[in-house]
């Protein structure tokens, strides 16, 4: 029998942390394949991951010859993300909405699937839009999360649903516009075939054709 357990984001990413990179995630790997596919980083760019957890997207961007830099408020998540080849000594333990960098110090600021942990994001997007000329936003998709998509996680016969909030699409733009920023490009994207081996991985196949019709991530980029 699941137990199902709602615990607050803090709490749930140190009981994720030790395993987190070692699960498939579906949205992950659906965000990692749409954004990498579209975001132009170049060689020598500074880029700053907000919310940056184990370091998914700083191994992306260096591996690209990038300068990488990290927050996030978990250090059980930064401490996997330390053990990374490269990323030793790349992060820091602080809150997105009061970035511990100074003015245009990074050339694009990524935030992933951190922003709905947020109750208001309009500060978050000021500090970003401080700090970066492009602020690149990504988080499970509006629709998807009024269809009943958790933020979760399982462990042994419990899942732990990770509690917060559903932030509006002309919310979100509204916060980027009032903190300056210009949209360049959105991305509203649904799982593929690329998603379908993780879905089967987990025993959840049955209903990956059902998801696949709703859009499950949206990832928007602003520039200042």
């Amino acid at each position: 029998m699941t137990h199902s357990i709602a615990v607050d984001p803090m709490e749930g990413y140190c009981l994720w942390s030790a395993d987190y990179d070692a699960a498939p995630n579906p949205l992950l790997a659906l965000e990692m394949r749409a954004v990498s596919g579209r975001l132009n980083v170049p060689p020598g760019a500074r880029v700053l991951d907000a919310g940056s957890g184990t370091g998914r997207w700083m191994s992306w961007a260096q591996s690209r010859g990038a300068h990488v830099f990290g927050i996030d408020l978990c250090p059980e998540m930064l401490r996997q993300a330390e053990r990374k080849p490269g990323l030793a000594g790349r992060s820091a333990l602080a809150d997105i909405s009061s970035v511990p960098f100074m003015d245009d110090a990074m050339d694009v600021a990524l935030c992933s699937f951190t922003i709905g942990y947020v109750k208001s994001p309009a500060r978050v997007f000021r500090e970003l839009a401080r700090v970066a000329r492009e602020v690149v936003v990504s988080d499970m998709h509006p629709i998807a999360a009024r269809a009943g998509w958790t933020r979760s996680f399982r462990r042994g016969d419990r899942v732990y649903d990770l509690a917060h909030h559903n932030h509006s699409i002309s919310g979100m733009d509204m916060c980027a516009h009032e903190a300056g920023l210009v949209r360049r490009w959105r991305m509203e994207v649904s799982f593929g075939e690329p998603e379908r081996a993780i879905f089967r991985s987990a025993g959840k196949e049955s209903t990956f054709d059902k998801v696949r019709l709703l859009p499950a991530v949206l990832i928007t980029s602003w520039r200042k």
